[in-house]
């Protein structure tokens, strides 16, 4: 089973983030108390109590402290059982990890680190309203190699606006040379109810070009895969199989249990979703109630959940087990549109499984949608 920790604390907004978090840290003790205290009144919502992987995410989850670490790793450890060879993953920006966090972590068997670089040109870390600097970028890589945390992906952000490619060739030149053997790459979006979609509607900002968003995506599969990475999900790329096994179990439809304002618990029947609100999130729990929602997934639902999350992986979509799980609907219902994906190039099916083209991947959202029942 699957731990998901959502630490909501930024020391400052990037312009594109749309996730939940504060820039302010007076609550970081109360919240941490909080996340003890719903792990607490959630630990029969996992019925096998082994825990595979653990995941901090955010937020930064690297601005957390030792008393932290000790209050929160005690608490899973008297309601779970954290396997020996746990896959246990937190997110981390480059101007935190100094020889001293390292340490930290390395000292509550934190063993994979998700460090969010996102660009090694200063104009774009500026843009972006990235704290690091391009040095602080490489610099903690090598630290991290150095001081034995060797499992290490690397987030970068394409579609940048730029007058050529050449930046992001340079991004993905400089990353590939730190040679971690995880990178992933996401398309620069520009949501509503951040500052980039404030200033989208104000004028201040275009929106993000079709044409150049993929041509940085061919160059992103093109250079990985020319240097031994191997594209797992379409964002994600790994060597060796050095997969994240956590975002995996996402993809497969494994259960997970996510703790945290705003994060989401899945148990293959229904979703829980837990308020984005840290005053609200801490006043429920001081009631002892999770602060949370809950919705039962229809047959439909699962059938589109397994559609939307198996197609971005190199795992697919088993097809027997859409029909088993819709009781033959989507085979009566949803046959000619799937020649349809297929017949156009989107789709292929290899060994009973529904794969994506390279050229689905690149409509991947829209491909499954129109698979859904």
């Amino acid at each position: 089973m699957h731990l998901y920790l959502h630490i909501p604390f930024c020391r400052q907004a990037c312009h594109y983030c749309d996730f939940h978090f504060s820039t302010s840290l007076k609550a970081k003790s109360e919240i941490v108390q909080a996340i003890c205290h719903e792990i607490f009144l959630q630990k029969d919502y996992l019925q096998d109590k082994n825990l595979e992987t653990i995941y901090f995410g955010g937020g930064t989850p690297s601005l957390l402290e030792e008393a932290d670490f000790a209050q929160i790793f005690e608490t899973i450890a008297n309601h779970f059982n954290i396997k020996p060879n746990a896959e246990i993953t937190l997110e981390a920006n480059p101007d935190d990890l100094t020889k001293q966090k390292l340490q930290l972590f390395k000292k509550y068997n934190i063993n994979r680190l998700s460090i969010g670089i996102q660009s090694f040109h200063e104009p774009h870390l500026k843009s972006l309203n990235r704290i690091h600097t391009s040095q602080e970028a490489e610099r903690c890589v090598k630290l991290s190699q150095d001081i034995g945390i060797q499992n290490l992906t690397i987030d970068l952000i394409y579609a940048i606006p730029a007058e050529n490619h050449l930046i992001f060739e340079l991004d993905l030149q400089k990353a590939i040379a730190l040679n971690t053997n995880h990178i992933s790459a996401y398309c620069l979006t520009i949501e509503p109810k951040t500052v980039f979609g404030k200033w989208l509607k104000q004028g201040k900002i275009q929106v993000i070009d079709d044409d150049f968003a993929t041509k940085q995506f061919d160059m992103l599969v093109n250079h990985l895969t020319h240097h031994g990475f191997e594209q797992y999900e379409i964002c994600s790329f790994a060597k060796n199989e050095r997969y994240s096994r956590h975002n995996k179990s996402y993809w497969q439809q494994e259960e997970y249990l996510g703790i945290g304002p705003s994060a989401h618990s899945f148990n293959l029947v229904s979703r829980q979703y837990n308020v984005p609100n840290n005053a609200k999130y801490v006043k429920e729990l001081n009631q002892n109630m999770v602060p949370s929602e809950v919705e039962i997934l229809s047959i439909e639902d699962q059938v589109n959940e397994y559609i939307l999350t198996g197609l971005r992986s190199k795992w697919g979509c088993n097809i027997h087990k859409i029909n088993a799980l819709s009781n033959q609907l989507f085979q009566q219902q949803n046959a000619s549109a799937l020649e349809k994906q297929i017949r156009e190039g989107f789709l292929m099916i290899e060994n009973d499984t529904l794969l994506l083209t390279y050229q689905g991947k690149l409509f991947a959202d829209r491909v499954a949608s129109d698979l859904f029942l």
